[in-house]
C-alpha cells in the first residue's frame, strides 16, 4: 500500500496521466471513430507532445483552463463531424454559448460520442487531482528540449502535406487545435509575404464570370411555363448523394440508398445532379437561392442580415420579384423564426407571410426539440396549400424541414430499423416528402404549380469526395414531357432564381447572378463554393482548384464540379493562391461594397412577451442583433426605443449586453430605466471601434408581466473622425503599454 500512495505522489504519475488524456486517448479515438490517417495521427502526437511539454508540472491556473479549451474542441469535432461531415471553424465555437443551440441539438439522443467526453472528464480529473496532491513536492518542469520533439512533428505534418498531399477530409489530416494553428500561422506567412513584395497590383481580380447573368443558352421550353404558382421545398441538410440517379450519374462509390422514395420521384421530373451548395448554415443557403447571389464564402456575417440595410438589393429576390408579378409569396418553416434571425430576413426578401413553428395546430407524432417533426410539418404545409388554392391569387411558397437538424428527428420504429439516428431521420423524411408529393398530384397542384425540391446545405458524408457541396435539384413542371429527365452541365443555388423567373419569362435583375436551369449552354461556366473550410472554384473550362485555410492550393482535372475522383495536377501557393481568395472577398461584398458605413434595423415592431426572470443571455434574447462585423476605425452609434404595450403597475426591467465571440464586452452603454405603462424606454449611446470587432453580438433581456414592442434598434457605424480616430488609437497604446 505504501508503494502505491509512494508512486502517486511521484511525479511521473502525473506524467502518465497526463500522457494518457493527450496523447493514448487522441490516438486511440481517432482510431474507434474510423479516421486512421498518418497525417491526424501525427497532428494528434505534435499537439499532445506540445502540450504534454508545456502542462508537466506547472501551475493548476494553467493547466485546468488549457486542459478544458483543449477537450471543448476535441469533443466538438467528434460532434459536428458526426452530425454534418465538417470540421469546426472559429465562427462554430460561438453556438457552444448558445443555450438554446446546444439545447435543441444534445436533446433526445444527448452526445453522439459520449464515452469519448467521459474518458476526457475522468483522465483530466485524475491528472488534476494528483497534481494537486503533489504540489508541495512538486518537480521541475520538463526542459526545454523536450519542444523539439513537437516541433519535430510540426515539421514532418508540414513537409509531408506540401510533397504528399491527401485528398482526405480535414478532420482525417488534422485535429482542431492544430489547425487553427496552421491557419494562423499561414496568415503571418501571408502579411509577411505581402510586406516584403510591397503594394498589390492596383486592379482587382475579374468576377465577371461568377457574378454575372447569363441567359445566352438555348431554352428548353418553346414559351413561358403554364404553371401559375411555384413551390419551393427545401430539406434541411440533405446532400445529392442520397438520390440514385445523383450517384449513377457521376459512378459514385456510395453505395447506400437512403432516400428510395425521393428517389423515384427525383426519376419523374428534371434532376440537376452537378448541382453545387455554396456554403453551410440554413440562412445562407436561403439567400443564395432565394436572392440570386453568392452567400459569404467564409464564416462571417451573413449576407441575409446584410440584406437588412440594403432594400434595394431585397427588391431583386425572387419572393419580392414575384410578389410585384401578382403572386402572394409565403414562407413557412417547422422550426422558430427568431433563431438566425429569419422573422426579420424572410420579410425582407418579399414574404407576405413568413410563419415558423407557432402556426402549426396540428399535433406532432413526436417530440422535437427544434420544432415539427417531418410528417407532421408536411402534413400541416398540405393544409397551407389548401388554403392558398382556395383563393384566386397565384403563390409562391416556401418550405423548410428541420427534422433531419442534429440531433434529429425519427419515431422508435424507424430507429429500430436503421443504424443511427442520422439515417433513421433522413428515411422519416424520405417517406414524409414523398407522401407530401403524392398529396400534390392527387390534388392536382402539379398541373399549374412549378415543384423546386432541393436542400439548403449538405450535412456531408464521410468518405465521399465533395459531398459538403454535394446539393441536387428536383424541377416538377406541368410542361415535364419537354425537358430532359437529367440536366446537364453546372448549376448551383445561385442560379435558382433566374431559373424560376426565367420559366415564367418574367424579366431578370442584371445584378442577379447565374444561368437558367431551363436553357442549355454549349460552354461550361465558372462556379465557386466554401464548404468544410474549403475554397473550391471550377474555371468552366475542366479545371477545379482547391484551397484550404492556409491558402494552399491544389488543382485538378474535373469536367464538372461534383465527381466522384478527380487527376490530380499540381499545387500552388502564394500571389495566386491569394487571388482566388481576393475573388471570394469580392463577391462577399456584393451587398456593402466594402464600405465602412453600416446601417441595420433590427426592430421587429411585432409583440413580446415577457418572461417572470431571465436566466440566458441567448435563449432569452428579445433582439435579433447578433454576429455583426464592426469595422476597424469606425464609430457605432445605438438607437433604442421600447414601449409597453400590455404591463402591470411594477412595470419592466431591461438590460442591454454586449459580446464579442460570445465573451462580455464592456462598452459605455447608459442603464436601460424601468419601462412603465406610461413612459417609454428611449437611449442613445456611441463607441469606438478602433480594431474591427468581429461576432459582435447585441442581447437586450427583459423581465417583467407583459408585453412590449421594440419600435427601434437601429446600429449604425461611421467612419471615426481623424480626432477621435488618434484619440482610440491612443487608448489602445495605454492598454498595451500603461503610462508610468
Amino acid at each position: 500500500m505504501r508503494i502505491t500512495r509512494d508512486w502517486l505522489r511521484h511525479p511521473s504519475s502525473t506524467l502518465l496521466a497526463l500522457g494518457l488524456l493527450l496523447l493514448i486517448l487522441p490516438l486511440l479515438s481517432r482510431y474507434l471513430l474510423g479516421w486512421s490517417h498518418a497525417y491526424g495521427y501525427l497532428s494528434d502526437l505534435a499537439i499532445g507532445s506540445l502540450l504534454l511539454v508545456v502542462l508537466h508540472q506547472r501551475s493548476w491556473w494553467l493547466s485546468a483552463p488549457l486542459l478544458l479549451v483543449w477537450g471543448i474542441f476535441t469533443l466538438s469535432t467528434a460532434e459536428l463531424v458526426n452530425a454534418v461531415g465538417r470540421m469546426p471553424e472559429p465562427g462554430d465555437l460561438q453556438f457552444l454559448s448558445d443555450a438554446q443551440f446546444v439545447s435543441h441539438s444534445t436533446q433526445g439522443g444527448g452526445l453522439s460520442q459520449p464515452l469519448l467526453g467521459l474518458a476526457m472528464t475522468v483522465l483530466a480529473a485524475l491528472y488534476l487531482g494528483l497534481h494537486a496532491w503533489q504540489r508541495p513536492r512538486r518537480s521541475a518542469p520538463l526542459a526545454r528540449a523536450w519542444l523539439l520533439l513537437p516541433l519535430s512533428l510540426f515539421a514532418v505534418h508540414s513537409v509531408g502535406q506540401q510533397f504528399k498531399p491527401s485528398e482526405a477530409d480535414q478532420w482525417l489530416q488534422f485535429n482542431l487545435p492544430h489547425k487553427l494553428l496552421a491557419e494562423s500561422t499561414s496568415s503571418g506567412q501571408q502579411h509577411l509575404a505581402d510586406w516584403l513584395a510591397g503594394d498589390e497590383p492596383s486592379s482587382p481580380p475579374d468576377i465577371s464570370g461568377l457574378n454575372q447573368l447569363d441567359l445566352n443558352g438555348t431554352p428548353l421550353l418553346k414559351q413561358a411555363g403554364s404553371a401559375r404558382n411555384v413551390l419551393i421545398i427545401t430539406l434541411e441538410g440533405v446532400t445529392g448523394a442520397y438520390l440514385q440517379a445523383s450517384r449513377q450519374a457521376i459512378g459514385s462509390r456510395y453505395d447506400e440508398d437512403p432516400m428510395p422514395r425521393l428517389s423515384q420521384w427525383a426519376e419523374r421530373g428534371m434532376l440537376t445532379t452537378d448541382y453545387v451548395l455554396h456554403g453551410h448554415q440554413t440562412i445562407r443557403g436561403l439567400y443564395a437561392m432565394l436572392c440570386g447571389d453568392y452567400n459569404k464564402l467564409d464564416s462571417g456575417t451573413p449576407k441575409g442580415v446584410e440584406l437588412l440595410n440594403n432594400p434595394a438589393r431585397s427588391e431583386q429576390c425572387l419572393p419580392a420579384q414575384l410578389r410585384e408579378r401578382g403572386l402572394s409569396t409565403h414562407f413557412l418553416q417547422g422550426a422558430g423564426l427568431r433563431f438566425m434571425a429569419k422573422d426579420q430576413i424572410m420579410p425582407q426578401m418579399g414574404f407576405d407571410k413568413t410563419h415558423g413553428r407557432d402556426w402549426f395546430t396540428n399535433k406532432p407524432y413526436i417530440e422535437f426539440p427544434w420544432g415539427m417533426d417531418d410528417k407532421a410539418y408536411f402534413e400541416g404545409a398540405l393544409g397551407y396549400v389548401k388554403q392558398l388554392r382556395s383563393k384566386r391569387q397565384p403563390w409562391m411558397l416556401t418550405l423548410l424541414t428541420v427534422g433531419t437538424h442534429q440531433p434529429y428527428s425519427a419515431p422508435q420504429d424507424y430507429l429500430d430499423r436503421h443504424p443511427n439516428a442520422k439515417l433513421a431521420a433522413i428515411a422519416y423524411l424520405d417517406d414524409a416528402v414523398a407522401d407530401f408529393l403524392t398529396a400534390l398530384e392527387k390534388q392536382g397542384v402539379m398541373k399549374d404549380t412549378l415543384v423546386i425540391v432541393t436542400s439548403d446545405e449538405s450535412h456531408g458524408l464521410e468518405n465521399v469526395r465533395l459531398a459538403s457541396a454535394w446539393g441536387f435539384n428536383l424541377l416538377l413542371a406541368p410542361e415535364q414531357a419537354q425537358l430532359p429527365a437529367l440536366k446537364k452541365g453546372v448549376y448551383g443555388h445561385v442560379d435558382l432564381t433566374a431559373s424560376v423567373l426565367d420559366y415564367f419569362a418574367f424579366p431578370v435583375p442584371s445584378t442577379i447572378a447565374g444561368r437558367s436551369l431551363l436553357r442549355d449552354y454549349a460552354s461550361g461556366r465558372e462556379i465557386i463554393s466554401y464548404t468544410n473550410g474549403l475554397l473550391r472554384q471550377h474555371d468552366g473550362k475542366g479545371t477545379l482548384t482547391e484551397c484550404d485555410f492556409q491558402s494552399v492550393c491544389r488543382r485538378y482535372a474535373s469536367p464538372g464540379f461534383i465527381a466522384d475522383t478527380a487527376r490530380y495536377l499540381g499545387r500552388f501557393t502564394g500571389q495566386p493562391a491569394r487571388l482566388v481568395g481576393q475573388r471570394a472577398s469580392l463577391l462577399d461584398q456584393s451587398l456593402s461594397s466594402g464600405e465602412a458605413e453600416q446601417r441595420y434595423q433590427f426592430a421587429s415592431k411585432r409583440p413580446i412577451k415577457l418572461k417572470p426572470s431571465t436566466s440566458d443571455d441567448w435563449a432569452d434574447n428579445l433582439v435579433g442583433a447578433q454576429y455583426l462585423t464592426l469595422g476597424e476605425d469606425t464609430q457605432t452609434t445605438v438607437t433604442l426605443k421600447i414601449r409597453a404595450l400590455s404591463m402591470d403597475k411594477r412595470g419592466a426591467t431591461l438590460q442591454l449586453k454586449t459580446k464579442e465571440y460570445d465573451r462580455n464586452v464592456d462598452l459605455p452603454i447608459p442603464a436601460l430605466p424601468l419601462l412603465t405603462r406610461d413612459k417609454p424606454v428611449e437611449i442613445s449611446f456611441t463607441f469606438d471601434n478602433p480594431a474591427a470587432r468581429k461576432a459582435f453580438s447585441f442581447h437586450l433581456l427583459g423581465q417583467g408581466q407583459g408585453a412590449i414592442e421594440i419600435v427601434d434598434f437601429s446600429v449604425s457605424s461611421t467612419p471615426l473622425p481623424t480626432e477621435a480616430k488618434l484619440l482610440a488609437t491612443q487608448e489602445t497604446l495605454d492598454e498595451i503599454v500603461p503610462m508610468p
